[in-house]
């Protein structure tokens, strides 16, 4: 009865996993780098992904189907923080625009239960969206500083700790 709902929300599985793996490898990357604050910002996106996996999950085996947990693409290999920001936000506006259809297929075949949680999903990438175009707007505001200041910030923290450790 809800096939197409069912294929649709594996999808969406398929979308939430890459942009998971995605923003970890992005985190990984940017920690690595000292950008402690674009860090945590994509670990706390690929936290809520992750939760979004879950939902869709819970979604479709409740409709009689089965969870597909493949990623839609493989990681891009990009640690150029501009390039990093650049391809989550258009990740988050793909996403957006998807689950803005696929609500309404689901509305089309008698599943409003699918079709809300499509649209609540529209609601979390537009703010996604929105984060990433926040921080390129900094970067664009403030150049190689706004990182630099990142990276004295852990400094500062480090040097901090250590002092009261002694």
């Amino acid at each position: 009865m809800h096939e197409k709902s069912i294929v649709l929300l594996n999808q969406a599985v398929a979308e939430e996993v890459t942009a998971l793996h995605q923003y970890m490898y992005f985190h990984f990357h940017c920690d690595d780098q000292g950008y402690d604050l674009l860090a945590g910002l994509f670990k706390k996106i690929a936290i809520e992904e992750m939760m979004h996996v879950e939902n869709l999950a819970e979604r479709i085996l409740f409709l009689g189907g089965d969870v597909e947990m493949k990623a839609s693409q493989d990681v891009k290999k990009i640690t150029k923080v501009e390039e990093m920001l650049q391809l989550a936000k258009a990740m988050e506006e793909q996403s957006a625009l998807d689950y803005n259809r696929w609500a309404n297929e689901c509305g089309n075949h008698a599943d409003s239960v699918s079709k809300r949680l499509f649209e609540q999903l529209v609601v979390d990438e537009e703010r996604h969206y929105d984060n990433y175009d926040d921080e390129i707007e900094n970067l664009n505001r403030f150049g190689k500083e706004y990182l630099a200041l990142q990276s004295i910030e852990r400094s500062k923290a480090r040097g901090n700790a250590a002092g009261t450790a002694q």
